[in-house]
């Protein structure tokens, strides 16, 4: 569910930029989330939701925003990129590390940037933790841009880590002896579990090899996509990489922590709040399904099906984003 859109597929993002500010909040309780804001001090504030969980966020994030009229402000989550402490230590505690902590996080941070109401945008798990914010502080929130919607439901993890398996046989099946013999025999979330104690394992090569399959299989259901290119997932630096797949498993193993559809059932909150939902025709791990429903049920989206696009995103998908955040940037 990690996003992979990267405006530098687009022919003309805006340019690179530098943060004029940044800083690590203290959350209280052993956590430092970093954070950085860059662009206009007195524009538009929107804030980046980058997803994961536990990629962290990335300087092209900046670069579909126009930096003349929006303060664009971005944090990685806890414990993944500036983070402290970061995950890929094993001895790193992820107990204070849930979907809540992470809504807390994003209105602490609200509250110490001094912004009234901020735009929300990112995408795959980014679009789960930006809906279950706005549906607990819809006042909060300007407007919403999703692209790759995932509201991580179990049926959707079910999905992504075992359905989608059907179109990928001989990859699934290695996913799935990546584990212990008896974790191979239940559920889906047992066999999710049993990767996040392996990767959280004191032995740096039982770490590595779980890392590695675990990428190995998300790499596999995007490589039908125009851009999913090889080792998509697993083309990070080692410890990114290790990080990234101990907070998905420990996330997706717990089903985020969520009730079950209440993303979902709850998207009536969004009311007033205008969004703009893109998603790929061909998004194999995340199915247009979810984008479709979410889209019904909540009063003020707009959905965008991009046709030449999976996961990974397109031209024509980086488009339909800055084309999206443009058309709000004058909007108060």
């Amino acid at each position: 569910m990690t996003a992979l859109l990267y405006f530098g597929a687009m022919s003309s993002p805006y340019p690179p930029i530098e943060p004029y500010d940044h800083g690590h909040l203290d959350t209280g309780d052993g956590n430092l989330v970093y954070w950085e804001a860059c662009g206009n001090p007195d524009g538009k504030p929107a804030l980046v939701v980058h997803g994961g969980p536990g990629s962290g966020c990335s300087e092209g994030q900046r670069r579909g925003f126009d930096p003349e009229r929006y303060r664009i402000i971005l944090f990685d989550q806890r414990n993944c990129g500036r983070s402290l402490p970061h995950a890929a230590d094993p001895a790193t505690d992820l107990t204070a590390n849930t979907t809540h902590h992470l809504v807390a996080d994003m209105e602490r941070l609200r509250e110490h940037l001094g912004v009234e109401r901020w735009l929300l945008y990112g995408g795959s798990w980014g679009s789960t933790l930006m809906l279950a914010y706005a549906e607990a502080h819809p006042e909060r929130v300007s407007e919403m841009v999703i692209c790759g919607v995932t509201m991580t439901r179990r049926s959707e993890i079910e999905w992504l880590y075992q359905g989608v398996g059907r179109f990928f046989p001989e990859q699934w099946e290695r996913f799935r002896a990546g584990v212990p013999g008896s974790a191979r025999d239940g559920d889906i979330f047992g066999l999710l579990a049993a990767y996040a104690r392996l990767v959280s394992d004191p032995d740096p090569e039982v770490r590595a090899k779980a890392a590695h399959d675990w990428t190995a299989w998300e790499d596999a259901v995007i490589s039908l996509e125009v851009n999913g290119r090889p080792n998509a997932y697993s083309d990070r630096p080692p410890a990114a990489l290790q990080a990234m797949v101990r907070i998905c498993s420990h996330y997706f193993s717990n089903a985020a922590w969520l009730e079950e559809g209440v993303l979902l059932r709850e998207a009536h909150r969004l009311a007033g709040i205008p969004g703009v939902l893109i998603h790929g025709r061909f998004d194999l791990g995340g199915p247009l399904e979810n984008a479709w429903q979410l889209a019904r049920a909540w009063p003020d989206a707009r959905l965008v099906v991009v046709e030449d696009s999976g996961h990974t995103g397109s031209s024509t998908m980086s488009h339909e984003v800055m084309t999206a955040l443009n058309g709000f940037a004058g909007r108060t």
